[in-house]
Formats: structure tokens, C-alpha cells, sequence
């Protein structure tokens, strides 16, 4: 049964640090809101921005972390 909810939690939640990195940014960004309501462009933005760094910090760690396909990693 773990083996079940661990793969349909994996459907959803592929990489553990973009997850989280994300969830952060919301509740950063939220707090914001809370402070500036005066200003929801704002917080958009930063949401949006913050998202795309994120989603980009991850996909460079990623390709740095692994070979390119076809080719046999150095240890190999």
C-alpha cells in the first residue's frame, strides 16, 4: 500500500526540492500580500517571476546533475 501513495505522490511531486521551492515562494509571496494589499499586481508578479526562477534553477541543476542522453556517463 506505501508503494501505492508513494507512486501516485510521485505523479504529482517528481522532485522533492522544486516542491518545496515552490511552496516557499507561495507563502513568501503571500506574506507579501498580506503587507502590501494594496498592491495584487505586485504580488503577481512576484509570483509569477519568483516560479520561473525557480522552475529554471531547477531544470539548470538537473542537466548539470545528468549526462546527455545516448552517451555513457564518465564512470561507465
Amino acid at each position: 500500500m506505501r508503494a501505492v501513495v508513494a507512486e501516485i505522490i510521485g505523479l504529482f511531486v517528481d522532485d522533492g526540492a522544486l516542491a518545496v521551492g515552490l511552496l516557499v515562494w507561495c507563502a513568501v509571496v503571500a506574506g507579501v500580500r498580506a503587507v502590501l494589499p494594496g498592491l495584487p499586481l505586485l504580488a503577481g508578479g512576484l509570483l509569477a517571476l519568483g516560479c520561473v526562477v525557480i522552475l529554471l534553477v531547477n531544470i539548470r541543476r538537473a542537466a548539470v546533475s545528468r549526462p546527455p542522453s545516448g552517451r555513457p556517463s564518465r564512470g561507465a
